[in-house]
């Protein structure tokens, strides 16, 4: 069952969430384009859109072979506009965009279909990933592999399977994607594989090492950590424990920047 801190059941979660600010506060510095692109028919999602000018939107996409693309949808926010329907969270997205500076022009978005839509706790969940990837990935940073989780992410909670299993998997996929997480399953103390009973601490920058009295870093079990290397979520302990550590470790990554979808959370269950 969802936990508290990752599920909220409530309508107000789906007017609250598409208005959660996304700006890249944590982000690494973005790669600018060295030449002019041309880019067609590229499979992409909104991750965040906001208004730019009168009728246009600038979108920030997550496009599998370009990484996350800012582009202007020029006439967007017009009535008869083709993208006022198509720029949608959540949709897989034919995408086609050109130029050489940060932010380029989006040419044509069509609708490709093949996915249920996401509703409730699993509609929140989706702003929560979104946030996490514009705050956590540069722009113009390719990220196949991660583009691929993030649709079966996607799936996976549309389907309703376990929220806090589905979350921990991807926020494990992003921080190894991004090159910052360590392998869970050797102490950096010893270079041995870690004790299934032992106790232990995540360094963020180094990774497990036997915990202190002295820690004040979240305390999980080896087992816990040899279970989230090969992604077994089975345990309620290993589920609780590797909430609180992921918990922290994206924390610091983030650099203290606040996740809001996490506040939203927050707000509605009174915690």
């Amino acid at each position: 069952m969802p936990t508290q801190d990752d599920t909220v059941d409530t309508p107000e979660a789906q007017q609250l969430a598409p208005s959660t600010p996304a700006a890249p506060a944590a982000a690494k510095r973005s790669r600018p384009p060295l030449r002019d692109t041309r880019v067609s028919g590229q499979p992409g999602f909104v991750l965040h859109s906001y208004p730019y000018k009168e009728t246009s939107l600038i979108v920030d996409m997550f496009t599998r072979d370009f990484g996350r693309v800012g582009v202007v949808a020029k006439g967007a926010k017009r009535p008869l506009s083709k993208l006022r329907g198509v720029l949608q969270t959540f949709q897989p997205l034919s995408v086609s965009f050109s130029g050489k500076s940060e932010l380029r022009t989006l040419i044509d978005a069509e609708w490709v279909g093949g996915m249920l839509p996401l509703e409730k706790t699993a509609l929140l969940c989706g702003f929560y990933l979104n946030e996490l990837l514009v705050k956590l990935i540069a722009r113009d940073d390719k990220h196949p592999a991660l583009f691929d989780h993030y649709v079966s992410t996607l799936n996976q909670l549309a389907h309703g399977e376990p929220v806090p299993i589905v979350l921990r998997k991807f926020e494990r996929a992003l921080l190894k994607e991004t090159g910052v997480a360590a392998d869970l399953s050797r102490c950096t103390a010893t270079r041995a594989r870690v004790d299934p009973a032992g106790d232990y601490v995540v360094d963020p920058e180094r990774g497990a090492r036997p915990s202190t009295p002295a820690d004040s870093w979240p305390v999980v079990t080896g087992k816990t950590l040899l279970d989230m290397e090969r992604e077994d979520y089975a345990d309620p302990a290993t589920q609780a424990q590797s909430k609180q550590l992921m918990r922290f470790l994206l924390a610091h990554h983030l650099g203290g920047a606040p996740l809001n979808t996490r506040q939203i959370l927050i707000d509605l269950m009174q915690l």
